[in-house]
């Protein structure tokens, strides 16, 4: 268990209660999530530390781990990722300025975006550190190492690293993100996707986001935490861009655990006023993808 008594982003120790959420995919737990005053990260309290936290990641309903379709939400899930995959080549293509190039995707699943990159004439690198998920990706010719090779990969090797989804569930957040910035080249350019806990639709649902998933998401970051943090490690913000489709997501899931069905009107309805919200700003969307630049 791990018990915070600073911030263990920014190492402020202005930091105070915010919510309490309750584990739906596995556990049935309810985690304290924190808030730092200096910074705005918020963070799950009393999560279970590296060496205990496999067990909360053992559920079929672990989409990215499991490739499951069961189910109404899973399955427009699916659907959409069809077209979510595209839409990250080329986002990685546009920033890089690459056609093809050398690909570092950190925590791939079960590595359907690796296998998309390399299709397009990268050459990628996908590490993943649950053992189910390689699993899946071996059945499906796909291949993906454990990410126990992180710290062992040659420095300046790659182009770009993607991390989806993965930093808010990084215990040695600091350490991945120092060794991050020796792998890239001199330009090569740092791609991360969280979600967003200041968007519209985390302050409708409140203690029943989905994106909080707790415990398995240890950090909540906002864009300024998000920026706090990369600075500190010598990164600069390249750019920021917009992950629509997750508003959506996030919300039937989260009207799923709210009233126990996804009520597909109602949650669609707040996924289109989130990303109504947001038209403005990518800060404001429920998923952001911030890409970064070496020399913060």
């Amino acid at each position: 268990m791990v018990v915070y008594d600073k911030c263990p982003l920014c190492g402020s120790g202005n930091i105070h209660f915010e919510l309490s959420a309750q584990d739906h995919t596995v556990s049935g737990e309810v985690f304290e999530i924190w808030e730092c005053g200096e910074c705005t990260a918020r963070f799950t309290q009393h999560a279970p530390d590296a060496a205990n936290i496999g067990h909360y990641y053992q559920s079929e309903n672990y989409i990215s781990h499991s490739n499951t379709s069961e189910g109404l939400v899973n399955k427009l899930y699916h659907q959409v990722r069809k077209v979510t995959l595209t839409q990250k080549r080329k986002l990685v293509q546009k920033v890089t300025g690459l056609t093809t190039g050398s690909l570092l995707d950190i925590g791939a699943g079960t590595g359907l975006f690796a296998e998309a990159m390399r299709g397009a004439g990268w050459k990628v690198t996908a590490l993943e550190p649950d053992a189910r998920a390689r699993q899946k990706a071996t059945e499906m010719n796909i291949a993906v190492q454990d990410s126990q090779t992180f710290f062992q990969l040659p420095a300046a090797s790659f182009d770009a690293i993607t991390m989806w989804h993965v930093l808010e569930h990084v215990h040695a957040v600091h350490e991945y993100l120092e060794q991050a910035k020796k792998l890239l080249k001199q330009s090569g350019l740092l791609i991360i996707a969280v979600p967003n806990y200041i968007s519209k639709d985390a302050k409708v649902y409140g203690s029943y986001w989905a994106a909080y998933d707790v415990p398995r998401h240890l950090y909540h970051f906002s864009p300024g935490a998000m920026r706090t943090l990369l600075k500190r490690h010598g990164f600069a913000l390249h750019s920021m861009h917009a992950q629509w489709f997750d508003s959506f997501y996030v919300s039937m899931l989260s009207e799923q655990y709210k009233t126990g069905s996804t009520r597909l009107l109602k949650s669609g309805w707040n996924g289109l006023m989130s990303n109504a919200n947001a038209m403005t700003s990518a800060n404001k969307c429920s998923s952001v993808i911030y890409v970064f630049k070496t020399g913060g």
